[in-house]
């Protein structure tokens, strides 16, 4: 018998790993480069300084931090660069789902969710 619930759990956690690296030690920026440049996008020093931010926040802090709370902190830490709308004239497909991928992150709780804002 069909288990409705198990049937969209299996696609949603599907789809929360598509195009995301799933081991984060083989992860190198030129990987990140390579991926990024398949998708029409060119990493500048900028980018990678925003990818980068990203490991170190999941290095100290695992799969704790939803995508709410990622966001602010990228916001806060990159203000003096025009905060939100920096990050998305870097990352138009939204800084946390698109950069956490080339970031060889897997996406953060609520970053699809649609309330939170980001593109898809």
């Amino acid at each position: 018998m069909l288990d409705i619930n198990k049937m969209v759990a299996q696609e949603s956690a599907e789809s929360a790993t598509r195009g995301h690296l799933v081991e984060l030690e083989p992860w190198t920026e030129e990987q990140a480069i390579d991926m990024a440049r398949q998708d029409g996008l060119e990493l500048t020093d900028d980018h990678l300084g925003i990818i980068r931010y990203l490991r170190d926040c999941y290095a100290d802090h695992g799969g704790a931090v939803n995508a709410r709370m990622l966001t602010n902190s990228l916001e806060e830490e990159f203000a003096g660069l025009g905060g939100h709308r920096y990050l998305y004239q870097l990352f138009p497909m939204g800084p946390i789902a698109q950069a956490s991928r080339y970031a060889g992150l897997p996406m953060p709780p609520g970053t699809l969710d649609p309330s939170f804002g980001s593109t898809h």
